[in-house]
């Protein structure tokens, strides 16, 4: 009984970091999203999916997710060094300077969170440039004891809902179809990260040509809802 109430409390801390209502500002971005369906590459339910899912299947799961691990085993073995190193490989990883404005952004407003909430260590990366949003995830995921699995499976849901969140209002779609594609996408988080758990530390890395060139015009885009 008691086990399973210490699991419980790991799973509601894992709604709480991946929850919309986290104070962190991830809805402000939509990665490139906000130009895709400016030039209507992106228009409907179908094309959305497919921008979204193709970036889980392609970048997530050999960038993003196979560092979030090794942050995460860094984390646990109180390896400052390797979360630096990975942090500064992750940020070096991005294609666009928004993208990368919005990885320290992020990851300074959940370390700055995490100290309010008595986690300490984040004090060793609040004000580091190299600290990203999978830096403080990590940290959070390990300090609250949530599994290594669990924290990618997390770490992904949050990222396909703001997509989607974004993709409703861009296009615009309905709820419905939002729950649709959320539904696709639930189906694909195990794949991606059996592919990030399978990769050895020389075959991390994505090059999503399409997210790069639509987040880099997306600093200059004339008008917008999202943040650049």
């Amino acid at each position: 009984m008691l086990d399973t109430i210490s699991n419980n409390t790991a799973l509601l801390n894992l709604m709480r970091l991946t929850s919309p209502s986290l104070p962190i500002g991830a809805f402000a971005y939509s990665q490139g999203l906000e130009f895709a369906c400016d030039q209507e590459w992106i228009k409907d339910e179908d094309t959305a999916l497919d921008w979204i899912s193709g970036l889980m299947r392609n970048s997530l799961a050999y960038l993003d997710l196979p560092v979030l691990l090794r942050l995460y085993q860094a984390w646990q073995d109180h390896s400052i060094d390797n979360v630096t190193s990975w942090s500064k490989f992750l940020l070096a990883c991005r294609e666009s300077q928004e993208l990368r404005d919005e990885d320290q952004y992020l990851g300074k407003a959940l370390s700055k969170l995490l100290i309010d909430l008595k986690i300490q260590q984040a004090r060793e990366i609040l004000d580091k440039p190299h600290t990203t949003y999978a830096t403080a995830f990590s940290l959070a995921s390990v300090e609250w004891s949530v599994s290594k699995y669990d924290c990618c499976t997390g770490f992904c849901w949050a990222w396909c809902e703001n997509q989607v969140n974004a993709t409703i209002k861009l296009i615009p779609l309905g709820q419905t179809s939002g729950q649709r594609m959320l539904s696709a996408l639930i189906s694909e988080i195990p794949k991606a990260i059996e592919i990030a758990d399978a990769l050895d530390d020389e075959d991390i890395g994505s090059t999503a040509v399409g997210l790069g060139i639509a987040s880099a015009n997306h600093e200059t885009q004339y008008s917008r809802l999202f943040r650049s």
